[in-house]
């Protein structure tokens, strides 16, 4: 099948219905004419912010889902300039970056001498067209004081199962700080026929993904999404990766297929590196021979420390699932067992302070221990979440008791639903002392429209009395974070199933800062 190229105003008519900033070109000439191909059919984002900077990004595309995004084969040159106004009055850095076709036309831009906790706008130019403008906000160094800050919370965005209404729902609230995505920013499956299965809006494009090339198409087919768009030129984002970036439950060398791991190796070689191609991170997460270093670390002021976890790579011996026997190297489960490896363990550890109001691990699988209802086909554990990992879940509690922090909150997402809950200091103690608070985020629109509590959970909420929250809605979260308590607003949406739902505040909760507890808002 044929996708021809995208004219630059079908971009600025999808810009202006998604409300996405578009700035006049500048006074300075260009070296290239203009052309009748817009070459950032795919928006812009930021991310990683620091307290001097953050990363600015694009990816060239005038036709996002042909070989090569329609680009010839060559270096291609674009400018880049953030300013202290939104009409780009006060230019305060600017400069070239390379588009280089070996990674997909895809230009990563670390700015840097900005001024801390500073709002800034940025936008890109190339072949004589202007990209989108995308606003972002720098950190505060560590250790300064810092009275609030604001972040979302969003992931699992199946482009077949619903429309990303969230996304525009949460690019619309006002001084977010940053988006934490807690991953399954694509899924890999073969496209569905939306006429024959439920939970169907739209279809993707193409086979399942293998190869760099199949990948780098999935994630155009996403990033075209104006709400998706919208999200990313309003706030910078946190990113990280779960399952389907790749392919579903795989974890270290091993899919869920039983492939040879030499196999499966190439595949996530590829899916790594059309995750770093199509991310705002920083060159310390380029992709190498040896895989990507994910987690990372991000503090602002004395208020809170961010550790971006990654709990896919350097998993190990975890519980086999009960309804499907392993195969290939998941029968391979002798040493220790981890869901971090040793050290991202000791990196996390390390990271765990006292000198910060609050501690935030954003990562992908639920942390609490958890009861799922007896009709589950997978069993009542879920195997792939900590808890198929307990004593790697034990060291990490052991790490928070022993350094007595009553200020770790945890975010989560993988499941669909948004809960609410403590982590246990024991897992048979559901009741008993908390080691952490944890939120668990529900989908953008993965799970189509979903429901607040179905007829096959209605017993699910008396077997964990450690969590208060089970709602199957599509949504997102949002953590107002300050020093003497944390805020976690639950927002639902009645339908993905059509554009235009409607968001609904649905519940919040209050953490106190010492107490690890979960209060419902008044």
């Amino acid at each position: 099948m044929t996708y021809r190229k995208v004219a630059r105003r079908e971009i600025l008519t999808l810009a202006a219905s998604s409300g996405l900033l578009l700035s006049a070109v500048g006074q300075r000439a260009w070296a290239s004419s203009p052309s009748n191909e817009y070459p950032f059919s795919l928006g812009v984002a930021s991310g990683d912010p620091w307290p001097d900077g953050f990363v600015l990004w694009t990816r060239l595309a005038p036709a996002p889902l042909e070989p090569h995004g329609g680009m010839p084969m060559r270096v291609v040159s674009v400018d880049w300039e953030v300013a202290e106004d939104e009409r780009f009055t006060r230019i305060v850095k600017s400069g070239v970056a390379e588009a280089r076709p070996e990674l997909g036309h895809s230009v990563h831009v670390e700015a840097k001498g900005l001024k801390p906790g500073w709002r800034y706008w940025y936008r890109f130019r190339a072949n004589g067209e202007m990209s989108p403008v995308g606003a972002a906000r720098t950190a505060t160094p560590a250790g300064v004081a810092v009275d609030r800050l604001r972040i979302g919370v969003a992931g699992c965005q199946h482009y077949e199962e619903g429309f990303y209404t969230a996304y525009r729902r949460l690019g619309e609230v006002s001084h977010l700080d940053a988006i934490f995505h807690y991953g399954d920013y694509i899924y890999e499956g073969r496209p569905r026929d939306c006429a024959k299965v439920k939970n169907c809006v739209r279809s993707h494009v193409g086979d399942e993904i293998y190869s760099l090339d199949d990948y780098r198409r999935r994630y155009a087919q996403y990033k075209l999404d104006p709400d998706l768009q919208f999200a990313h030129a309003a706030a910078p984002f946190l990113v990280s990766y779960d399952d389907h970036e790749v392919d579903n439950n795989w974890f270290g060398e091993c899919d869920q297929d039983g492939s040879p791991a030499e196999a499966f190796l190439l595949r996530r070689a590829a899916a790594m590196q059309a995750w770093y191609e199509h991310m705002p991170v920083r060159q310390a997460q380029y992709p190498t021979s040896a895989g990507l270093r994910m987690y990372r670390r991000f503090d602002y002021g004395d208020l809170l420390r961010v550790q971006v976890l990654d709990t896919r790579q350097y998993r190990h011996g975890g519980l086999p699932q009960t309804n499907k026997p392993p195969k290939g190297c998941r029968t391979q489960t002798a040493g220790p067992v981890t869901m971090l490896g040793s050290q991202q363990e000791q990196w996390v550890a390390a990271g765990l302070s006292s000198s910060v109001r609050w501690n935030l691990l954003a990562q992908q699988v639920m942390v609490m221990p958890f009861n799922y209802p007896a009709s589950r086909d997978a069993g009542r554990t879920n195997v792939d979440s900590w808890s198929g990992y307990a004593q790697a879940r034990e060291r990490l509690v052991a790490q928070i008791v022993e350094r007595d922090l009553k200020n770790v909150v945890i975010a989560t997402g993988d499941v669909h639903k948004h809960h609410a809950g403590v982590v246990p200091v024991r897992d048979g103690a559901l009741e008993g002392p908390a080691a952490a608070t944890e939120f668990v985020c529900t989908s953008i629109s993965s799970g189509g429209d979903g429901e607040p509590l179905s007829n096959g959970w209605k017993d699910t909420p008396a077997e964990n009395p450690h969590c208060q929250l089970h709602d199957g809605r599509r949504g997102y979260q949002v953590f107002d974070i300050g020093r003497d308590s944390w805020r976690t607003d639950v927002w639902t949406l009645d339908k993905v199933s059509e554009r235009g739902g409607r968001s609904t505040l649905t519940t919040s909760f209050v953490v106190e800062h010492g107490r690890v507890a979960l209060n419902r808002a008044s």
